[in-house]
């Protein structure tokens, strides 16, 4: 017999990915099924286990992927023959989220749930919005509304007139019926000259806010095209958005900015372009992958005794060397006696979070940077080890020979193109989402021009970033035009190079 699953009723939040629960990743974690909704932030569904399946089931602009019935059922069915399902609803299940339904039917079918709430859009979106719901001096009531409801109809199950006298309102769902729900509160006695505001994609770098007043909202939304998702806050906290607001002020905000690393290394400069309120748009160029054998590096990691210092160029390179030297029955210890030089901070990491000492780190992270440093120190006959990429500039092995070293170079893993599909990039480029392309290594950009095809030209409003001057040179003899560099060749310096650029510090 089969033992019943469980089904986890989540609350995804309102679209800012940040904003998900702690206990809403566990649950994704344990699923083996995770259904899920249209408004849902596709970035969650990386907490998912590796073997789990995943269910779209939204619904947008009265299109159903699956009916309301369809869900319930499946969701029956899936608990039933022995899975654990994770229901992935946005903002909160049980603020107009039909959680509530879904839940009914499967304590009527005797079906194990629980209820993980989320971070309501309707707080949050008005909240990134700069406007507080409720504000001492202002207003102490607050009121949330399905914007879906007719109120026109014969029977609204809505009390305009109690809500007349609520300080703040807050509509979900409510462009479509916005006329009627500002008509509807101006005919029972709410002013019409009372703060509104429509909030559009809220949480998210493409949100828009649109304010006025309850009597011309509705027109300057219809003059503007504003559409769906959106909701709306009615009250006189509105105005506080104009000392408050935070969100859409941040210097990369709105920005679409796409980052063409691997994927599994994507994550970082995606969270720190996100943190300033950008689009991260992930468009791997390459993959990292193993070499064809394993035979140099083995050789090399059998006779670690013998080298003097070991340069690591990446932190690829430190990851694959250490996958091979556990493989090969050995650990930290097999370094002792060898000093360790690593191109940058971030590579570095990658070494002291292994409880190793980095004895070296040069003042400008790259080649030419190492070799400056080694040239305060008597290489003469000193024997080095440098584990990195199948392809890579031979200006480090060559410049440590002339200072008199014993140099070997061992290849621990390659870039191939990553495969991806030159669509999609056309796609958002002819959408207008995309503000600037990054690169973060020479590979990034050939890999680059050879998915996007010689016909292609990046548009002129498109801007080009690279982390250093070696990547920047790449770009240039290329033919492609280098709009923003600087000096600190690190994620965290190429984020601030953005800022800086569209501060109008750094315009060329």
């Amino acid at each position: 017999m089969t033992t019943k699953g469980k089904v986890y009723i989540i609350g995804a939040g309102p679209g800012d990915a940040g904003l998900i629960t702690i206990k809403a990743v566990e649950c994704l974690r344990e699923a083996d099924v995770v259904v899920y909704d249209y408004l849902v932030n596709e970035e969650l569904l990386k907490y998912a286990s590796a073997g789990c399946r995943f269910i779209y089931a939204g619904k947008k602009g009265g299109e159903h992927t699956l009916s309301q019935d369809k869900i319930n059922a499946l969701l029956v069915e899936e608990t039933l023959a022995g899975n654990t399902v994770a229901r992935l609803k946005g903002g909160d299940p049980f603020i107009f989220g039909r959680g509530g339904e879904e839940a009914e039917l499967l304590a009527i079918n005797d079906v194990p749930f629980e209820i993980i709430p989320g971070v309501t859009s309707a707080i949050a979106v008005p909240a990134y919005a700069g406007i507080p719901l409720t504000h001492r001096g202002m207003t102490s009531t607050v009121a949330f509304v399905t914007g879906h409801e007719d109120p026109t109809k014969e029977k609204s199950d809505i009390d305009w007139q109690a809500l007349a006298g609520i300080g703040t309102l807050v509509f979900l769902m409510g462009v479509k019926n916005l006329s009627q729900i500002t008509e509807a509160l101006i005919a029972h006695g709410k002013a019409p000259e009372t703060p509104a505001a429509l909030i559009r994609w809220g949480t998210t770098p493409q949100q828009e806010t649109l304010t006025g007043k309850l009597s011309d909202i509705a027109a300057s939304a219809q003059a503007s095209g504003f559409a769906p998702p959106a909701i709306l806050v009615v009250g006189k906290v509105v105005d506080l958005r104009e000392t408050l607001q935070w969100f859409e002020q941040k210097t990369l905000f709105g920005k679409g900015i796409v980052i063409t690393r691997p994927e599994r290394q994507a994550d970082e400069l995606a969270v720190l372009l996100e943190k300033e309120g950008a689009q991260a748009i992930n468009f791997p160029t390459i993959k990292i992958v193993p070499p064809q054998d394993w035979n140099a590096l083995d050789g090399a990691i059998n006779k670690l005794d013998m080298y003097d210092w070991l340069i690591f160029t990446s932190a690829n390179g430190v990851q694959y060397f250490f996958e091979r030297l556990f493989a090969l029955n050995k650990d930290i210890r097999a370094l002792k006696g060898i000093k360790i030089c690593c191109i940058g901070p971030a590579t570095a990491e990658q070494i002291t979070k292994r409880g190793i000492k980095v004895d070296l780190v040069p003042e400008h992270y790259i080649s030419e940077g190492i070799l400056k440093s080694f040239a305060e120190i008597d290489m003469q006959k000193k024997k080095v080890l440098i584990p990195r990429a199948a392809q890579a500039r031979d200006i480090l092995p060559e410049g440590l020979k002339k200072m008199g070293a014993l140099v070997d170079v061992v290849t621990a893993y390659a870039t191939v193109s990553s495969g991806e599909k030159k669509k999609k990039l056309e796609e958002l480029i002819r959408e207008k989402h995309i503000d600037v392309i990054t690169f973060t290594s020479s590979s990034t950009i050939t890999n680059f021009l050879e998915i996007m095809g010689k016909d292609f030209s990046i548009p002129p409003q498109i801007k080009i970033a690279c982390i250093g001057p070696v990547t920047a040179a790449t770009a240039r003899k290329a033919g492609l035009k280098v709009d923003i560099q600087k000096d600190e060749y690190t994620m965290p310096g190429l984020v601030h190079a953005l800022i800086d650029y569209f501060k109008g510090v750094d315009k060329k």
